[in-house]
């Protein structure tokens, strides 16, 4: 089983209120069991909401509002949810595609926090729960080679 960033497969959960849709991932979506999640609504986060970077440990809104613990929690909700739900189909959680560049999804680079569009290396705080338990993750600027 798989974990999918819901706004590549057309969710309008980004924080602008729209989607990163990639016809690719839906595509691989058609012949993978997979899971959907969007740690930042279960963080509930609103959508949209003002855009968030990371700020080393914390994340910070363009406002100046730490959110930090919304995206925690999220994080953690859509982590249990993926393992619930692989556990309750007797799969594994084979790898992720998730959103390049996000504060939750991110992986390899983020933004700097700097809101200027400056990437940093680093991991978004949902990626590095799941790289903790061994989970590949791609995101979606990568071929899909599974």
């Amino acid at each position: 089983m798989y974990i999918i960033s819901g706004c590549l497969l057309g969710h309008d959960c980004k924080y602008n209120g729209g989607n990163n849709r990639n016809e690719e991932v839906i595509k691989f979506c058609e012949t993978h069991r997979h899971v959907v999640v969007c740690p930042e609504r279960a963080g509930k986060l609103p959508t949209p909401r003002p855009p968030a970077e990371r700020q080393g440990k914390r994340i910070v809104n363009i406002e100046g509002e730490d959110v930090t613990d919304a995206f925690m929690n999220g994080a953690r909700s859509s982590l249990n949810t993926c393992l619930q739900l692989a556990e309750y189909a007797g799969e594994k959680l084979e790898g992720a595609i998730l959103k390049a560049k996000s504060p939750s999804c991110g992986c390899g680079q983020i933004y700097d926090g700097t809101f200027t569009g400056t990437l940093t290396e680093g991991d978004g705080v949902f990626t590095e729960m799941l790289k903790k338990r061994g989970i590949q993750i791609i995101t979606e600027k990568e071929t899909i080679k599974w």
